[in-house]
């Protein structure tokens, strides 16, 4: 009776800590729709900053009248999961904290504080780096004309490129949490840094299939995610091995 009691209160705090989370999120996309423009503004800027020093006028298109406001449903639920994801993960904590003896609260908490860092570090190289490469990349292609033929030149959709950018900010926020991955199945006992240095060739086929996936069809952006993520395992190793050094020595 007494472990039943105990599993319901464990479940009723749960369940509070989830809707505490979801209920942050809930006001920070209400909050982010009043501010929907100033952030589309910002998502837009590489865009913007890409174009700058073209002859030609540049602009973006809608082509359905409600177009625009989903885009901005679109980025404010973005920016509720952005900024969230933190607390969530923080409610998590407390959650199981608890239950942890001290050596593994300090264990944990590096992977706490490192997994938003490491998305935001994803976000930026999207932001800075592979963005504006990508679009300057694709508007190589236009054409001015001739008098036979027609230019060809972009006129990007505003939901479509803000829905590029920010799935492009998801893929590599996510894919650039490989290193905390790794180093939890190492220390639970999966994987070990000579089998990480001995998978090494399969690992970088599947990086650059998975680059491939979650990237649209060019070089650019599959690139700009595999080499960083090559990186990033080379990082892994190199801490799965300072863990098991620093096991050896407690043991």
């Amino acid at each position: 009776m007494a472990d039943n009691n105990s599993f319901t209160s464990h479940f009723v705090e749960l369940r509070s800590r989830l809707l505490n989370s979801l209920i942050f999120i809930l006001i920070v996309f209400v909050a982010s729709y009043f501010f929907a423009e100033e952030i589309y503004n910002f998502l837009v800027e590489p865009y913007a900053e890409a174009v700058k020093d073209k002859p030609n006028s540049r602009r973006l298109i809608f082509t359905a009248l409600h177009e625009t406001f989903i885009t901005y449903i679109k980025v404010a639920f973005f920016s509720a999961i952005f900024l969230g994801s933190p607390v969530l993960l923080i409610q998590i904590y407390k959650f199981i904290a608890p239950g942890l003896y001290k050596n593994e609260k300090k264990a944990i908490l590096p992977y706490l504080v490192s997994t938003p860092i490491l998305f935001l570090f994803g976000g930026l190289l999207v932001y800075y780096l592979v963005m504006p490469l990508a679009i300057k990349f694709f508007l190589s292609f236009e054409t001015l004309g001739s008098s036979t033929t027609l230019p060809i030149q972009l006129e990007a959709k505003v939901n479509e490129y803000l829905s590029l950018i920010m799935r492009l900010i998801f893929a590599f926020g996510i894919s650039f949490q490989l290193p905390i991955l790794l180093n939890l199945l190492a220390r639970i006992g999966v994987v070990n840094s000579d089998y990480l240095r001995s998978r090494r060739r399969f690992v970088i086929v599947i990086i650059f299939a998975l680059a491939a996936i979650l990237t649209p069809p060019d070089p650019i952006t599959q690139v700009g995610l595999a080499i960083p993520l090559l990186l990033l395992y080379e990082l892994s190793i190199f801490t799965v091995s300072f863990i098991e050094n620093k096991k050896e020595k407690e043991d």
